[in-house]
């Protein structure tokens, strides 16, 4: 009998082209069309800006402060695979620090989304190693478990899934199930479009912001 709150569940595949789809696309347009309801916040990216994050989503579920089992998921991770690791929201202790950045960087893992805190700092920021955390804390971490590898976890307050495509920049983070890829990539592609026509009519000097005034008169809005 597994010990209890010891659990290992297999991998979940993701195709490879559906999350190839999503190259260049900015996690705001990304969120836009998931109905702005999706995503994470209160994470800070601690790697060096312009850094973009694109990858699958293998989860960890930790107990706070502990790490046992992200060390193991770095033994199971494959390259392209994004460490997303649930630590309640805690920022008493240091889940990762540059041994563990190294390790990942290693074995090309494609980033880390953690909803707790790092340490070593400093060498998060002077690279291009993708590294969205809620804090920072030199106090470091204990190694007994339990946890969980490939569960359903929450990184702010989202239900992530171990599959799910996993998009970040200087703006935050996105997770995309596998089975709406396709519609959010093609809905967010005709978004970036449309962006680009309004910067074009910004710089040519044809705005049109008549939209303002015509919700304020639909609220009754004296103009």
């Amino acid at each position: 009998m597994a010990a209890i709150g010891f659990r290992i569940l297999p991998r979940i595949d993701t195709n490879r082209a559906l999350v190839a789809l999503f190259e260049g696309i900015p996690a705001s347009i990304i969120s836009d069309n998931l109905s702005r309801l999706t995503g994470t916040w209160g994470l800070s990216p601690m790697h060096r800006p312009g850094t973009a994050l694109l990858g699958t989503a293998l989860t960890v579920r930790v107990r706070s402060g502990d790490n046992l089992m992200i060390h193991k998921a770095l033994q199971l991770g494959r390259p392209g695979d994004v460490l997303v690791i649930d630590g309640n929201g805690c920022v008493d202790r240091a889940l990762m620090g540059e041994i563990m950045k190294n390790v990942a960087m290693a074995r090309g893992f494609a980033g880390v989304v953690l909803d707790g805190a790092i340490r070593d700092s400093a060498a998060f920021r002077e690279d291009g190693f993708p590294c969205y955390a809620r804090g920072v804390c030199h106090r470091g971490p204990y190694k007994d478990g339990p946890g969980e590898i490939n569960v359903p976890v929450s990184i702010s307050g989202m239900v992530v899934q171990p599959g799910d495509i996993v998009v970040g920049d200087d703006d935050g983070v996105v997770f995309i199930a596998p089975h709406e890829a396709e519609a959010v990539a093609a809905a967010s592609r005709r978004k970036l479009t449309e962006e680009a026509t309004t910067m074009d009519a910004i710089a040519r000097g044809a705005y049109d912001d008549r939209w303002i005034d015509a919700t304020l008169a639909q609220k009754g809005v004296p103009l």
